[in-house]
């Protein structure tokens, strides 16, 4: 459904530097309110670049009109050019940082997505994933809708738009109610700012709050470069809207327990934010501490995968009193400058982005710590650049349970048979990456390192299903995608 002639900077990133990693696809900032809005919402994207580095996109009000940029690349790439701010003028204002799990990286798919509706106009940036997209899609295609995206967020725009509910808060509720999934949404209009997370909180999204106006933003580390105060956590299935008298709350959905995505403690966000009440960047190190105590190993220093792993391998030696070093320098200027690579230097593959510290590694044996495997392929080139530097053995650690179902919540990962964890066995891994031991923390040992003394079997605390292959919401649109093959398998039987 993408024109490759719009397709931008996705071959640069794939494969060549993170085919084996996960990502999540977006973060969101919205302000009411401020008369610096754009500008503020330009430095609350910049905190939250590594939740989506392929495109930008700023949409303001000025009282009059809406403005709105929106373009591929960094933040900065555009947002950090005073013309381009001046260009947004207004006090309220939502942005939008992007990595595509739906739809391809082209300009059209670009968020804040805008509308004029019979109400004014209405621009909404979305942080996960609906289950049933495809199948909204489908549904309102049929019925006559023009799809300008191939973003499932498009659904959005349609929905609400379609809605013969009086007021606006309902028609977008109204909305809301027909997605599956997990969705968190800054919206405005040119009287509001709304808030919402899905039921189960998948995603998250926190209010804060400078010079008396409010803010809503997926982390807290986006308030704290504007100096702005954090007041709370937006509640799982809360529609939260601020407009010029004041704040209002709505509780749309039948309570449920919250059961947030685990992976934003492991990977997604950025160690200096609290998420849930909780740091992200204690909680990684208490994860290498849990590992540390159910797999211990006999080496003499542990070293991390930068940067994703270092707090896992501060917490593991720690725990284990083993030195920790940095025996794997990263290079952080390899990124979307770097094009097209002859295939000669692509092979060179993980050497662009690390490169081994030969002073730390040479002679010992060592504890190599990473956050979480996927398909392996990175892995292999990192032990065999640590053998090559030296060590004399390599024990491999992953600070999170085996990767062995595919998310539809936000998260791009490969199918189920291209994940390293679901098609091999511990010892299979092992002599695949070709580590000397390999060993991967519990379900039970991540939940401890939250602070929840182990998974509740019955009503689990988080949104887990990547290592457990339970799907919290129902997956509407894998479901339909079967069914073809199904009945085919049927026909063939029959026959």
């Amino acid at each position: 459904m993408t024109d490759s002639t719009e397709r931008g900077f996705s071959s640069v990133f794939d494969p060549l530097l993170d085919g084996d990693r996960l990502r999540e696809e977006c973060g969101v900032f919205g302000i009411f309110g401020h008369p610096h809005a754009a500008a503020l919402t330009a430095l609350g994207l910049h905190a939250l670049q590594h939740r989506g580095e392929e495109a930008a996109g700023i949409v303001s009000f000025d009282g009059q009109q809406f403005h709105s940029e929106r373009r591929l690349g960094l933040v900065e790439d555009t947002f950090s050019k005073p013309h381009v701010i001046d260009q947004l003028p207004g006090t309220i204002a939502v942005g939008h940082v992007r990595y595509s799990t739906t739809g391809g990286t082209i300009l059209r798919n670009v968020q804040p997505l805008f509308a004029e509706l019979d109400t004014g106009g209405f621009a909404v940036a979305h942080n996960g994933n609906m289950t049933n997209g495809l199948s909204l899609r489908r549904q309102l295609v049929h019925e006559g809708a023009m799809m300008q995206s191939t973003s499932d967020t498009e659904v959005i725009l349609h929905l609400v738009a379609r809605s013969r509910k009086p007021r606006f808060v309902e028609r977008y509720i109204e909305a809301l109610r027909a997605l599956e999934g997990s969705f968190s949404l800054v919206a405005m209009t040119n009287k509001k700012l709304i808030g919402a997370r899905d039921a189960l909180g998948i995603r998250p999204l926190v209010l804060g709050e400078l010079d008396g106006c409010p803010i809503l933003t997926s982390e807290t580390c986006a308030l704290d470069i504007i100096g702005a105060k954090y007041i709370r956590d937006v509640e799982n299935g809360e529609v939260l809207v601020f407009d010029e008298t004041g704040a209002h709350t709505h509780k749309p959905f039948p309570p449920m327990q919250e059961r947030p995505c685990i992976f934003e403690y492991i990977y997604f966000a950025r160690p200096d934010s609290v998420v849930g009440g909780r740091s992200v960047y204690q909680v990684r190190k208490n994860m290498g501490l849990e590992l540390a105590r159910e797999a211990p190993a006999v080496a003499d220093v542990v070293v991390p995968v930068p940067d994703s792993g270092v707090p896992a391998a501060i917490g593991y030696a720690q725990e284990a009193g083993i030195p920790y070093e940095l025996g794997i320098i990263r290079n952080h200027y390899v990124g979307r400058t770097f094009i097209q690579p002859t295939q000669a230097v692509r092979e060179l593959g993980v050497r662009l982005k690390h490169n081994a510290n030969r002073a730390v590694v040479a002679g010992k044996r060592i504890v190599l710590i990473d956050d979480s495997l996927v398909r392996g392929t990175t892995s292999v080139k990192i032990v065999q650049m640590m053998r090559e530097a030296g060590a004399t053995e390599v024990h491999f650690r992953i600070a999170s349970p085996p990767i062995t179902h595919p998310d539809y919540y936000g998260i791009d990962t490969p199918e189920r048979e291209k994940l390293l964890a679901a098609t091999h066995s511990i010892a299979e891994m092992r002599e695949y990456i070709g580590a000397d031991s390999i060993a991967f923390l519990s379900v039970d040992g991540i939940y401890r390192a939250v602070g929840e003394k182990g998974r509740d079997p019955v009503r689990p605390q988080f949104t887990d299903h990547c290592f457990t292959g339970e799907y919290p919401t129902p997956l509407t649109d894998r479901a339909e995608a079967a069914e073809p093959q199904r009945q085919l398998s049927l026909l063939a039987e029959a026959s």
